[in-house]
């Protein structure tokens, strides 16, 4: 059974990091399509940042050039690396995995519905 765990978040002051984590277990981890999504209340999901089994990455306007995707394949972890953070980046934020080519990946990994399993989210909360 396919589990994703998320840790890493919290409060913090605009301008600010933090750095998310997404363990992995039950399925062959280096062959999907992992990404990051998040919710804010009252807003749609976003898809945040979406990397492939080849390590190719695609990241959302919105927070490119302060956040980066990366994962360590031998320990089954996804990361977020978040910098200068924004009190709009206030949001509950999930892992997502999908069984998917590198290229499916980058084409679709920042729409939620095409992912099949997630995480239970992770809150980040950024004060101005």
């Amino acid at each position: 059974q396919v589990q994703l765990a998320e840790s890493g978040g919290g409060s913090v002051q605009a301008g600010g990091s933090l750095r998310l984590s997404c363990a992995a277990s039950g399925y062959t981890y280096s062959s999907y399509c992992m990404a990051w999504f998040r919710q804010a209340p009252g807003e749609e999901r976003e898809g945040v940042a979406a990397i492939g089994s080849d390590g190719s990455a695609t990241i959302a306007d919105s927070v490119k050039g302060r956040f980066t995707i990366s994962k360590d394949n031998a320990k089954k972890t996804l990361y977020l690396q978040m910098n200068s953070l924004k009190p709009e980046d206030t949001a509950m934020y999930y892992c997502a995995a999908a069984a998917a080519s590198p290229t499916w990946c980058l084409a679709f990994g920042l729409r939620g519905a095409h992912f099949t399993y997630w995480g239970q989210g992770t809150q980040v909360t950024v004060s101005s």
